[in-house]
């Protein structure tokens, strides 16, 4: 990316900050390391912030294990904890990368007024890429559907409506787009490599306005929507009584999980989990039951006896139900497990600490 390299280069005192919103599942932390690698190629440095409504996290570790600079904003989404998000930003300055990509919980909407636009008032310190929404074909194609689950559909078309740029995802498996209803659309993948370096071009360019689109959206039903969700997160460590290689544990128990909350008639939107022993990482994600899972890491990895799994999963349920059936499915394992971690809930109602409009100026949360 000679393009973007060159103009990174032209201020390089003044990290960019790349959010990279979307649905929960559209590959967004995919996308973020294959584009740390592409800046690396030009000799640049990358960072990444995370978020999430719990703590505990897949792609914490995941970016870690990539050797990536990463600090996360957890309890809540950036809107809500903007100030922490700059601290965190702040913090990553000691790194000094050139780009310092940021995404958002793949629930949270609104993210021009409530992130984007209070961040641009640091611009003698930051500079704000324009706002990229990420997209799974499969994904759009069910969540546009007349019969599709009106709060995920809602959350899905908010986010579409708001980007300022439109990116679909997983070109290499999904070479076809749905009409989302906007133009300029772009396809990546981040697997392949395929438009990462195009698009961080296009972002880092300079030439897009950043959180220029307004959005009119109901808080009561967004936080409506944003509860129908149950949200999971778990840690413990796994100590089979003869070694296992990683893949055998996280295998069976991905497949249990995916069984019994389709025999509860609980929709999973995003379950993914990552299992890490002396002999490597496995790491599996799926978008929805029933799907082939998306698997990476060491697959050939060596039997070991510990083993430390974190499992996130956000699926359409009652929480209490679902951390029933994820605590069932590990106990069938049979394992010795220590120092289990697991903190399941529904999403508390967004509340950002600011929201403004294109113009700065402070707007209300609640419609009236």
């Amino acid at each position: 990316m000679r393009e973007g390299s060159s103009r990174i280069s032209e201020r390089s005192a003044t990290p960019w900050v790349v959010l990279v919103g979307g649905f929960l599942g559209a590959g967004k932390t995919t996308l973020m390391l294959a584009a740390a690698d592409e800046l690396a190629k030009g000799g640049l440095r990358s960072a990444v912030i995370l978020n999430d409504q719990g703590n505990a996290l897949v792609d914490t570790q995941y970016a870690a294990l990539h050797h990536l600079a990463n600090e996360e904003v957890t309890g809540g989404c950036f809107c809500c904890r903007i100030s922490e998000l700059l601290a965190k930003m702040d913090k990553l300055r000691a790194y000094a990368p050139n780009v310092i990509f940021a995404e958002p919980v793949g629930s949270c909407t609104d993210i021009a007024a409530t992130v984007v636009r209070p961040l641009m008032e640091y611009l003698g310190t930051y500079r704000v890429a324009p706002l990229t929404v990420l997209v799974d074909p499969q994904r759009a194609e069910a969540l546009l559907r007349d019969d599709a689950d009106e709060h995920m559909a809602f959350l899905f078309r908010k986010q579409i409506e708001e980007a300022d740029l439109i990116c679909f995802s997983k070109s290499d498996v999904s070479p076809r787009v749905p009409n989302a209803g906007r133009g300029g659309i772009r396809q990546l993948s981040a697997k392949t490599g395929q438009g990462v370096a195009a698009w961080l071009n296009e972002v880092l360019s300079g030439e897009i306005s950043a959180g220029k689109k307004s959005l009119a959206i109901d808080y009561a039903q967004y936080a409506q929507a944003e509860a129908a969700l149950a949200w999971l997160n778990l840690q413990v460590r796994v100590e089979p009584e003869v070694p296992v290689a990683p893949g055998l544990v996280l295998g069976p128990l991905l497949d249990a999980l995916d069984r019994e909350l389709t025999d509860a008639r609980i929709s999973i939107v995003h379950l993914k989990a990552i299992v890490n022993s002396e002999s490597g990482f496995v790491k599996a994600a799926l978008c929805a039951n029933g799907a082939d899972p998306m698997v990476e890491g060491m697959l050939d990895g060596s039997p070991a006896r510990n083993h430390e799994l974190l499992l996130n999963l956000r699926c359409v349920g009652e929480a209490n139900q679902v951390r029933q059936i994820v605590e069932n499915c590990l106990l069938k394992s049979r394992y010795k497990l220590t120092n289990l971690q697991i903190n399941c809930f529904h999403p508390a109602p967004p509340c950002p600490e600011r929201r403004l409009d294109e113009f700065g100026r402070s707007i209300l949360t609640f419609s009236t």
